[in-house]
């Protein structure tokens, strides 16, 4: 199959989230499935001024929008076995961040326009357009009502993947023909209106062979009337052409048995004495020197939100700590919370470690040695951090919701066999509380804590396992 992944961003090139992983590395494990994925990304500064990346430029257009005449460069870039295609024009593109710009409206629409037509360019007719979230949501649109007596597009598919459905692509009735060209009638009949605005991944959901999302029991929690989202009744009517397949994780780059970045590396089957010495360095490049080894370490590699549960992890440090745990932080992100760190930290110098920021070598070095890994999230369309600790032997301690449901076993007393992490259901201080007390408890039971941390460990979470998935999910949008 031939396909084109349209997204405004993607690994190595440009990342703000977990999107730009699953559209590469999902890209990647479908070309060597005998495919042909190609990417198509905005060709931000932070690409256009990185000197490590050779490009060639295949041509030029104009894109009209209403009274707009915009230049558009084609630009392709090869890295391993992915083609990427760079949509260009520095008045939209040129900036230091990919997002938050008060023009993002007209910046995407203009994108989406461009990706059509650079697919003409390079004569690259796909089986498959899979778009992702809001910024692209026009797309299946624009194929079926403005180029569909187009013959380059006659029998091209489209497939949308919902990543982040907290931000729905709102724009005014009027720039729906202003910005695509399309008729209001699109707005009128309720096909692009959602609270009274054209919402550009409500379009998606419309007008897509096939809708995604990134795990089982966040599609569930979509489709529930009292879905934070409300997005329930329109999905409703596309129940049976919505899917939720769990994202995999990059195996090569987080990989016990050879990552770089930790002293000593290990697989399931010999773990111990290699995640002992991570603990001890773990301890020492957060600089704990009273830190007593033997003791649990909890660790949190996130975003620091209130989607992430960071408070409640924030009211249960003075416990962690009465009970002869420590835990280490890595993040950024709400200043409030950011403060709320430096000031639990303050507090509890001896037994608490932070880093405000992101460090790739502490985020491995905190996989690799700590011993468990707190995810106890408001809402998780799928997450990989969990994954990434089961691979590395921490325990994940996770809220029962979204992709954390889905990939993490909680352990419960009767099902030894087959847990693989501690879980809970109620978003509260005491649900997080009465799970981290049950936690020192499995860690005092060595057999119990070897079970669990090698049940995670034997799990296969690689991308070829969902690159499969979203293969068969094609071919039912080819058959439509």
């Amino acid at each position: 199959m031939k396909i084109a992944m349209i997204a405004s961003e993607a690994n190595p090139l440009i990342k703000t989230g977990g999107l730009a992983d699953v559209v590469y590395s999902l890209s990647l494990e479908l070309n060597k499935l005998d495919n042909k994925a190609v990417i198509i990304l905005p060709y931000y500064k932070k690409i256009k001024n990185n000197p490590q990346y050779s490009v060639t430029f295949l041509g030029k257009f104009d894109i009209f929008m209403s009274w707009r005449k915009e230049y558009c460069g084609v630009f392709k870039l090869v890295l391993g076995n992915i083609e990427y295609y760079l949509i260009d024009n520095e008045q939209y593109f040129l900036r230091d961040n990919a997002y938050g710009y008060g023009d993002d409206g007209e910046r995407f629409a203009f994108f989406s326009l461009a990706a059509i037509q650079a697919l003409k360019l390079v004569d690259f007719k796909p089986d498959i357009v899979h778009i992702h979230d809001w910024q692209v949501g026009m797309i299946p649109c624009l194929l079926k009502e403005k180029y569909r007596n187009d013959p380059f597009f006659s029998g091209v598919k489209s497939v949308l993947t919902i990543h982040n459905p907290e931000f729905k692509g709102y724009l005014d009735k009027y720039f729906l023909n202003n910005y695509y060209g399309l008729s209001d009638t699109l707005f009128d009949n309720g096909k692009v209106r959602f609270d009274g605005m054209v919402s550009t991944l409500k379009s998606g959901i419309t007008f897509s062979d096939i809708i995604t999302t990134v795990s089982p029991t966040h599609r569930d929690e979509l489709l529930d009337p009292l879905s934070r989202f409300k997005f329930s009744y329109v999905l409703e009517l596309r129940k049976d052409d919505f899917y939720g397949i769990v994202n995999g994780v990059d195996t090569v780059e987080f990989n016990p048995k050879e990552d770089k970045y930790l002293c000593m590396t290990y697989d399931a089957s010999k773990y111990l004495r290699s995640r002992t010495n991570n603990k001890k360095d773990l301890i020492n490049s957060f600089h704990l020197p009273n830190v007593i080894s033997k003791n649990p370490i909890f660790g949190v590699v996130s975003r620091l939100t209130e989607q992430k549960g960071i408070d409640l992890i924030l009211a249960n440090i003075p416990y962690l700590v009465e009970q002869g745990g420590s835990i280490v932080i890595l993040g950024s992100g709400d200043p409030a919370l950011e403060d709320k760190v430096q000031k639990i930290r303050d507090k509890y110098s001896h037994r608490v470690g932070i880093y405000i920021g992101y460090n790739d070598e502490l985020a491995h070095k905190i996989y690799g040695g700590c011993d468990f890994f707190l995810m106890p999230s408001l809402f998780e369309p799928c997450g990989i951090s969990q994954i990434i600790s089961q691979r590395y032997g921490a325990v994940p301690i996770v809220r029962e919701t979204g992709g954390l449901k889905d990939t993490v076993i909680g352990y419960k007393d009767t099902n030894l066999a087959v847990a693989n992490g501690l879980s809970f259901q109620d978003f509260t201080v005491e649900g997080l509380r009465g799970t981290i007390e049950y936690a020192f408890r499995v860690y005092a039971d060595d057999e119990k804590m070897k079970t669990i941390v090698k049940n995670g460990m034997k799990l296969d979470r690689s991308w070829k396992t969902s690159a499969l998935e979203y293969m068969k999910i094609y071919r039912k949008a080819l058959e439509k």
